[in-house]
């Protein structure tokens, strides 16, 4: 059986990726050498949505590229093949800029390594900075978020769901949790 809770509402994930906005401004003494790249699939709509509010705040809008990891990943073993690559970034995002790698879901840092590694081949940034909407713990990699939507501790049984209006036609994010036994869903 599984049961699911609540834990942002589409006004709370505006605010979340508000705050984000302004978190990002502050430390970077604005935006002029920012870029952000979002991690697909649901980070690049929040990377544009966080662009969209760094326009709204400083009148200046950061090239926003999106990253597919998905040849970078460490499990590709496991995983079924699916050759997408929907990379769009060019150097001039990346070398000598700010990069703030954009995600929904901060788990294990997996998926941030294989960015961090991806990033590599196409340029030499200045610094790379960590932006994602819910970080849930359990770490298996030195990997922290340096800005962050909502702190969410987890069971490692429980699943966060992120959807966005661009991808899912509704902003929220939800905690699974499966209950019983014998693999009841």
């Amino acid at each position: 059986m599984k049961q699911t809770a609540l834990l942002m509402d589409a006004d709370a994930v505006r605010r979340a990726l508000m705050r984000i906005a302004h978190e990002i401004i502050e430390r970077n003494h604005g935006v002029h050498a920012v870029s952000l790249v979002g991690i697909r699939r649901r980070g690049v709509p929040l990377a544009k949505r966080i662009a969209a509010n760094l326009v709204l705040i400083e009148d200046e809008a950061p090239p926003v590229g999106i990253l597919d990891i998905g040849l970078y990943r460490d499990d590709l073993a496991n995983r079924p093949f699916t050759p997408v690559n929907q990379t769009s970034i060019q150097s001039q995002m990346i070398d000598k800029r700010v990069v703030v790698l954009v995600d929904d879901v901060l788990f294990t840092g997996r998926t941030v390594r294989a960015a961090l590694d991806a990033l590599s081949d196409f340029g030499r940034p200045k610094a790379i900075q960590l932006a994602v909407l819910i970080d849930r713990g359990h770490r298996e990699l030195p990997i922290r978020p340096d800005y962050v939507g909502k702190n969410v501790p987890t069971a490692r049984a429980e699943r966060i769901h992120v959807e966005v209006q661009e991808v899912d036609e509704i902003d929220r994010v939800y905690v699974e949790k499966i209950t019983g036994s014998g693999g009841e869903e």
